[in-house]
């Protein structure tokens, strides 16, 4: 599975960071919340639930490793409830150079408790995160596929805590 998450794909055309990124030869489209967008994961097997309590909640679907030394993991950002539910701002993340790109799943980190280490949404070469992007609130009972790419921890860990803010912590397991 390769990724592109660095430019809209409009010919070479600057991302704003107001449009969806997804991963290469995975549906996007936009929606009525600020261009955030639908990605459409593998979602025939299931990592983890995760219930916030608001009514949003994660389904990990993958973490793959890949070659080059990245990890991908995709999931399902579900809204539960029968009705809209706002995104928390803590999922942008902190930093300033993420926080001017626009909403975004920069906060999403995963820990290595074995190597003690936490991973980060890596980042373009504009500072733009490579994750889902645009989401600022879920329609009700909506369903909106996601992705964020982090540097792979070391082959001898299998395992990760995920951590988005506002929601539990759960542990995934790696391929």
């Amino acid at each position: 599975m390769s990724l592109t998450a660095c430019g809209s794909g409009d010919d070479g055309a600057k991302d704003d960071g107001a449009s969806s990124s997804a991963p290469s030869g995975e549906k996007s489209n936009d929606d009525d919340n600020g261009g955030g967008g639908d990605t459409v994961p593998d979602t025939s097997q299931t990592l983890a639930t995760i219930n916030g309590n608001d009514g949003i909640q994660l389904v990990v679907h993958t973490a793959v490793r890949d070659e080059d030394g990245f990890l991908t993991v995709t999931g399902t950002l579900k809204n539960t409830t029968g009705e809209r539910v706002g995104a928390p701002i803590s999922w942008n993340g902190d930093e300033s150079q993420v926080r001017r790109t626009g909403r975004s799943l920069a906060g999403l980190t995963l820990v290595d408790k074995k190597e003690k280490k936490r991973y980060y949404v890596l980042r373009d070469t504009e500072g733009y995160p490579l994750t889902t992007t645009g989401i600022s609130s879920l329609k009700a009972n909506e369903n909106i596929g996601v992705f964020a790419q982090f540097p792979a921890p070391p082959e001898s860990t299998t395992q990760v805590d995920i951590l988005l803010p506002a929601l539990p912590a759960a542990t995934i397991e790696i391929s």
